[in-house]
């Protein structure tokens, strides 16, 4: 007997979505890179002045926020499939993570098919969906109202003691942004373990995900 496998395309990612992302990651990658300048300013100088970091920063930090508003307004009001799409269910958390765990650490490895299969009211696996909610619904608005303050630390300012001081403010801000330029480096990875190292960047670009069925 042959075996043999059928392709088919599903409209995985719709375009806001699409724009959204890169303009996302673009923020977030400049916001990263500026950062470590403002961080480290005695040892990384990549645009020139110190004053040319932070207003490069704020500038980024300031369209990414924009964004997210635009995005969660979408997920929630447009969409209205936001929490059905980033929090995991019962099942996700009984038995879809462990699955996928094992996956990733060995059934990849194997040739193995993933134990979860993307539809537009379902893309993203119990892993994906555990890490984007804690990204997308904890620590980007954390990062948002911790950059909001320091960069209004003047009118501020008692809103800012209230909740510790400035140097708890900018050590939650920095610490915050770790997560993220780690997460970068992760998510890139993990996007390169579809049925070809690019399946899961193609529905970025077109928004059309290829599905194999064996």
């Amino acid at each position: 007997m042959s075996a043999h496998t059928e392709k088919e395309y599903i409209y995985l990612t719709p375009m806001p979505v699409r724009i959204w992302h890169w303009i996302n990651a673009l923020g977030i990658v400049t916001l990263c890179i500026t950062g470590i300048q403002i961080r480290f300013p005695e040892y990384v100088n990549i645009f020139g002045s110190y004053k040319a970091a932070i207003r490069l920063h704020n500038t980024a930090g300031i369209t990414v926020s924009i964004f997210y508003a635009v995005w969660l307004g979408y997920y929630l009001i447009v969409k209205g499939n936001l929490f059905r799409l980033y929090v995991p269910s019962t099942y996700d958390l009984k038995m879809g993570i462990f699955r996928q765990v094992l996956f990733y650490f060995y059934h990849f490895f194997k040739g193995g098919a993933s134990p979860h299969h993307a539809t537009p009211d379902d893309k993203f696996n119990p892993m994906q969906k555990m890490a984007y909610m804690g990204l997308m619904l904890v620590l980007m608005p954390l990062v948002i109202v911790t950059g909001i303050l320091i960069l209004n630390v003047a009118p501020l300012r008692e809103w800012i003691i209230l909740i510790g001081g400035i140097k708890l403010l900018v050590s939650a801000h920095f610490l915050i942004a770790c997560c993220f330029f780690a997460f970068l480096f992760v998510h890139v990875y993990l996007a390169t373990m579809g049925h070809t190292p690019l399946a899961h960047f193609k529905p970025m670009w077109d928004g059309w995900e290829e599905v194999e069925h064996h």
